[in-house]
C-alpha cells in the first residue's frame, strides 16, 4: 500500500462577493448558493463584450473581402442580382421562347447575348424569363424569342435592340450602383407579392 499525499485545494475568489473560498469542484465560481444565484442574475458582461468584439471582427473581415474583390467578382454578383429581378418581374409570364409554364428551372434569358453585346447585359428589354431547356439546349430558341419579343415590347423596341449600340465598360462603381438598384427593386417586388 502506497501513501498518497492529499493535495490541498487552492483558494479561489468568489465572482459574486469577492470573498476567498476553497472550491469543491474545479469549475465552481461562487462560494455559496446565495452567491451563485446572485451571479446567475447578473448580466454576463464578458459574453456581451466577446459578442461585440466578434461582430466588429466580422465587419472588418467583410470590408477587407470587399476591397479584395475584382471587377469580375462585382460583375458576377451584379448579374446574379439582375437575373433574380428578371425572374421575379416575369413570375406570372410563361417562357419567352416556348410559351410554357412548368415547374422546372427558369433562367433570365438574353435576346442579344452577353458575349456579342455586353452593353445590353443589364438592359431590361433584352432579358426575359426563359425555361432552362430553351436557354441551354436550344441556344435561346431565338426565332420564337424574337416573335414573342415583338409581341411584348413592339417592333420598334426590338429594332432598337438589334441596332448598333455604344460600347460600354462597366466600372466597379457602376456595378455597385446597378446591384443596389436591382436589390431595391427585388425588395419592392417581394413586398408587393407578400
Amino acid at each position: 500500500m502506497t501513501r498518497t499525499a492529499l493535495k490541498e485545494v487552492k483558494q479561489k475568489t468568489c465572482k459574486a462577493c469577492s470573498g476567498k473560498f476553497r472550491p469543491s469542484l474545479s469549475t465552481q465560481k461562487a462560494c455559496s448558493v446565495k452567491c451563485a444565484l446572485d451571479l446567475a442574475k447578473q448580466p454576463d458582461s464578458q459574453k456581451v463584450a466577446r459578442k461585440a468584439i466578434a461582430t466588429r471582427e466580422r465587419r472588418e473581415i467583410q470590408v477587407r473581402k470587399e476591397k479584395l474583390k475584382s471587377r469580375a467578382d462585382h460583375m458576377r454578383e451584379c448579374q446574379i442580382v439582375f437575373n433574380e429581378w428578371v425572374r421575379l418581374r416575369d413570375v406570372a409570364l410563361p417562357c419567352v421562347s416556348c410559351g410554357r409554364h412548368h415547374d422546372g428551372q427558369f433562367h433570365a434569358g438574353h435576346y442579344r447575348t452577353v458575349g456579342a453585346h455586353p452593353e445590353l447585359r443589364f438592359e431590361p428589354l433584352n432579358v426575359w424569363k426563359q425555361c432552362a431547356p430553351c436557354n441551354n439546349h436550344k441556344s435561346g430558341d431565338i426565332v420564337n424569342y424574337r416573335i414573342e419579343q415583338v409581341r411584348r415590347i413592339g417592333a420598334d423596341r426590338v429594332a432598337w435592340l438589334e441596332g448598333p449600340h455604344q460600347a460600354r465598360k462597366y466600372t466597379v462603381e457602376d456595378l455597385k450602383a446597378i446591384k443596389a438598384e436591382y436589390r431595391a427593386k427585388i425588395k419592392r417586388l417581394k413586398e408587393a407579392a407578400a
